[in-house]
């Protein structure tokens, strides 16, 4: 089948682009002896994670515990869950998981810790846990190297747990100075720094700058989207994963109606103008977003579609868009090659 023949709208990847992709990162990383730890809530498929993990990923990220269970079941043995898991029915769930697979997990308060002693003790294995620390995004993390060295402390001394080393997301200018003033805390305690995990694809091609990086946690890298452009961190042609939309309907001379709206292409902006980039149009604008409407605005395009064309949308944020769709549709040189189930579509829990 070829790429005109399939129904719309469809979520297409380029696998010439995403393998490139894929060998791309792996051997920036390895040249500067950075450990590959890519982030599968961007595609949420165990093939495309084997596919990493064939070229040298030492093993994955997952977001959420679901996540993490569907790659366990797809014979993914390396998981790194970088999130605080609180709750019973979580810890019970995490317990399962390390009896069938390696896990290691983070931590920003002693409330989290002791609830996943407490999973480790449910498992009869050890844990490995590292300490979040909040390198400027105002998220999750330990606001200073005495609260990282502090947690790191009572991690190391809960039954069942190791402690693991640190992490951060984004890599910002202060992971250095955090790790090193932390550094210089723990070895005053008598414990060692063996891992430090960060993370980020806009910032991924500055991850040799950071001394004391040991990992590195991406996840857009694999497909690419409008926003990471804007980054600088792809180029438009190296992006692997496009919505292919049909026109449906032009009820002025300037508006245009493609059959993708809130449900295929999600409304993140990210401080982008429209929804998506319309690669034969890349003058228009997708202005709006009903469910299943797309509303654009080509007024400020010489030549316009008619009823029936079909064009191809750039995300702004293809993580959202892959979690919109059950399956994702492979191309090579134009022609349908495969066909993959978005796995842990919707594994938020």
């Amino acid at each position: 089948m070829r790429i005109e023949e399939l129904d719309t709208p469809a979520l297409v990847v380029d696998l010439d682009k995403l393998e490139a992709n894929i060998a791309k990162l792996q051997a920036y990383l390895a040249s500067h002896g950075i450990a590959n730890r890519p982030h599968i809530k961007t595609h949420k498929i165990p093939e495309i994670a084997h596919m990493q993990i064939r070229a040298g990923a030492i093993g994955i990220t997952c977001q959420k515990l679901g996540e993490a269970e569907v790659m366990a079941d797809a014979g993914i043995r390396d998981i790194f869950i970088p999130y605080n898991l609180v709750g019973e029915q979580k810890l019970t769930r995490l317990a399962k998981l390390m009896r069938r697979v390696t896990v290691s997990v983070a931590a920003d308060s002693e409330a989290t810790a002791r609830g996943l002693s407490e999973a480790a003790r449910m498992a009869n294995r050890e844990l490995t846990v590292l300490v979040e620390f909040d390198a400027g995004a105002h998220r999750c993390g330990v606001q200073s190297p005495r609260e990282a060295a502090d947690l790191a402390k009572c991690i190391a001394s809960l039954p069942g747990l190791v402690f693991g080393g640190l992490m951060c997301y984004p890599n910002t200018p202060q992971l250095d100075p955090f790790v090193r003033e932390t550094r210089a805390l723990l070895e005053a305690e008598g414990l060692g720094l063996a891992r430090v995990s960060g993370g980020g694809t806009a910032c991924m091609w500055q991850a040799h700058t950071h001394r004391e990086l040991t990992e590195h946690r991406a996840g857009m890298y694999v497909y690419g989207d409008r926003a990471t452009v804007q980054s600088g961190a792809m180029r438009l042609e190296e992006c692997a994963l496009t919505v292919i939309a049909t026109v449906v309907s032009r009820p002025t001379a300037d508006r245009g109606i493609l059959d993708c709206g809130s449900k295929t292409l999600s409304s993140d902006l990210l401080g982008l103008q429209g929804h998506g980039l319309i690669l034969e149009y890349p003058d228009a604008v997708i202005y709006g977003l009903s469910e299943e409407h797309g509303h654009v605005d080509f007024s400020a395009c010489s030549r316009k579609p008619t009823v029936g064309e079909r064009v191809t949308v750039l995300p702004n944020h293809c993580c959202p868009v892959s979690n919109l769709f059950d399956r994702v549709v492979g191309v090579r040189n134009g022609e349908v090659e495969l066909t993959w189930r978005v796995a842990a579509r919707g594994a938020v829990q």
